[in-house]
């Protein structure tokens, strides 16, 4: 059967499930949702019942969405909106979404903005046609998000089309016959860095990740060149389980190279990719290296993205549907749960977790309705790779500082812009504030407060203590008055030559450029100051160089090397890593539901692998694998 007959028959289940009273003007496959437009929108809000019996009959995603000829022009729509709510609502932001026939509105009082049972948002619904949304602003305005969805305005159209060519594509008739599923290891295995995992079965082809490992130069990128990936136009999708460059750091070059189909993800992750991927590009031009792909190509990446929440299931190709879960480890980093065929087989691959509620986030979800194959990453999976609790971590920062800023030095903690920098923001603030520490500025330099910044704007995905901290006591640690926000060379200097002690949080986290260059030239030669690494350092960075004692290192600066003499002391923070230690991947696997028949590493060096594979082939009895690149695991 094709795709035009199975279209057919989805519009003859519609009709016998949906009254005749309601007007369906179009029915179509967009991406993985099956889309119902209609001119009776009213009639399907006030009957939830409809949606759940179409959902059901159809086996699949159901969006009910507005005709496009109730719709007025967004500028127009935005102009009347303006003019209905009221000035004191205080709107931020307006932006649509084609997709949903959504207009989300920003404001500082949201309750103003909606009225009185609802009336504004009714009155504003008469008038354009789009189905207001009202959301209270975020703390803090996002550069990021605001050009992404300007961004996204322009290409209505080419990303409709688009998502109607998915559909397609998704809803297909296969044949089950001779199935298999396979996973092959295309970069991460037996490593950290460039992460990139292809599942493919006799009908799909879905890569997990596209990373880069910016410490290495001569392995840099994933094996996209072998036969079972080329040609890129043959994949079905990508799925990305969080932004980090190890990660998602190559997902535009795919595009750059042939790839027009669709990227899974949470909305944070392709938020925080696309601010990575640019900064990726911005260090590589000021380091006078070629970088693999363009801004525009970044743009193709953003506007391929379908963003998925956690726990809500897709269907991603004609036999595999994608499940995304919390994974602890950054803002909208997910657990990816594929379920395969008509129940044929289960596989979660973790990404990077964190099985611990952080002061940012809630533990890693290890509860899954169906798990025959478990992937999972073994950064800490040594059997000396155990971490302090974040409280003892917290702990140690406040001695460490105390003991710097009382000799009169300047502590400079390198930090990833995503995660780690949110984290030790809201520790320090803390310290501050109950005077736990000396009083001092505390610098943010690079990418921070833009992360920051997104962080804010996606506060379901925050846990719940900070959630509840911000959003209804009104204390968001972000905003503390302690941080100071450095954006220009002008300042970075000033602080560089001021002997007043100070804390600086400077991006890059591996030391692999960034503004944190500047400050270890300046502070490296004095033994008054403190460098305090709080996140993990991979092989060949110069992080991990420092960690390991060097007392000189050579830094390219324009292109050329410069030679810098290291005296400051160095210290190690353990308990702030956004990674499982080897007692909390053991703890994750021991209550995982369902368990697994058989558990594959990844993104762990050798030893790690080998060694976690080990401990729980002898604790659980259950199969372990620890693959290299390139090898292929077939599980049916």
């Amino acid at each position: 059967m094709n795709t035009e007959d199975i279209l057919k028959d989805v519009k003859k289940l519609i009709k016998t499930i949906i009254p005749p009273s309601i007007e369906i003007t179009n029915i179509e496959l967009e991406g993985p949702d099956i889309a119902i437009y209609t001119k009776s929108m009213e009639e399907f809000a006030d009957n939830n019942d409809i949606v759940r019996q179409l959902a059901q009959g159809l086996r699949r995603r159901v969006a009910i969405r507005p005709d496009p000829s109730l719709l007025i022009d967004t500028e127009q729509a935005e102009a009347e909106i303006r003019k209905i709510i009221p000035e004191e609502a205080q709107i931020t932001d307006i932006y649509f979404a084609p997709d949903s026939g959504e207009v989300n509105i920003e404001a500082l009082s949201p309750g103003l903005a909606i009225g009185k049972h609802g009336s504004t948002l009714n009155e504003i619904k008469k008038h354009i046609g789009w189905a207001p949304k009202v959301v209270r602003s975020p703390p803090i305005p996002s550069k990021t998000i605001r050009e992404i969805r300007g961004y996204l305005r322009t290409v209505i159209d080419d990303r409709r089309t688009f998502l109607r060519k998915i559909g397609r594509k998704i809803y297909k008739d296969i044949s089950e016959d001779n199935n298999y599923v396979r996973l092959t290891a295309l970069g991460g295995y037996r490593e950290v860095g460039r992460s990139c995992s292809l599942l493919s079965t006799r009908h799909s082809k879905v890569m997990i990740d596209c990373g880069v490992n910016v410490g290495s130069d001569t392995e840099s990128s994933p094996y996209l060149n072998v036969p079972e990936v080329l040609p890129l136009e043959t994949l079905d999708c990508v799925v990305i389980t969080h932004a980090h460059l190890d990660h998602s750091g190559l997902v535009p070059f795919l595009f750059k190279y042939g790839y027009d189909g669709p990227i899974y993800c949470t909305a944070p992750t392709r938020d925080l990719m696309s601010l990575l991927q640019l900064d990726y590009l911005k260090v590589a031009v000021a380091e006078g290296r070629k970088p693999p792909y363009e801004s525009k190509d970044i743009r193709e990446a953003v506007k391929h993205c379908i963003p998925l929440r956690y726990g809500d299931t897709t269907d991603i190709s004609a036999e595999i549907r994608l499940t995304l879960h919390n994974a602890g480890h950054i803002l909208g980093s997910a657990i990816t749960h594929f379920h395969i065929g008509d129940g044929l087989h289960n596989v979660a691959l973790t990404g990077d977790i964190k099985y611990e509620k952080t002061w940012l986030f809630n533990a890693a979800v290890n509860k899954f309705p169906r798990l025959e194959t478990l992937v999972i990453e073994s950064t800490y999976g040594g059997h000396q790779d155990y971490q302090p609790h974040r409280k003892e971590a917290g702990n140690q920062l406040k001695r460490i500082i105390t003991q710097t800023l009382t000799r009169e030095g300047k502590v400079l903690i390198p930090v990833f812009a995503v995660g780690r920098s949110q984290e030790v923001m809201i520790v320090l603030e803390q310290l501050m504030r109950t005077k736990e520490i000396p009083n001092c500025k505390i610098y943010l330099d690079g990418m921070i407060m833009e992360a920051t910044a997104i962080h804010t704007a996606y506060p379901e995905y925050l846990n719940n203590q900070l959630r509840t901290q911000i959003f209804q006591r009104g204390e968001n640690p972000f905003l503390s008055e302690t941080f100071v926000h450095v954006d220009n060379r002008e300042k970075r200097e000033k602080i560089c030559d001021d002997t007043e002690p100070c804390i600086v949080l400077a991006t890059s986290g591996m030391l692999n450029g960034g503004p944190v260059m500047e400050y270890l030239k300046a502070m490296g030669p004095d033994k008054k100051n403190t460098f305090i690494f709080v996140g993990y350092q991979a092989e060949g960075t110069l992080g991990r160089k420092i960690q390991k004692g060097a007392r000189e290192v050579n830094i390219n600066e324009r292109g050329k090397s410069i030679k810098v003499e290291i005296k400051i002391n160095v210290e190690t923070c353990d308990g702030f890593s956004g990674h499982s230690d080897r007692k909390q991947l053991l703890n994750y696997i021991y209550n995982l539901e369902p368990k697994p028949e058989r558990i594959i590493m990844f993104h762990g060096y050798e030893t790690k692998c080998s060694d976690l594979a080990s401990t729980i082939y002898q604790k659980y009895n259950v199969e372990t694998r620890s693959p290299m690149n390139l090898e292929t695991i077939r599980f049916v």
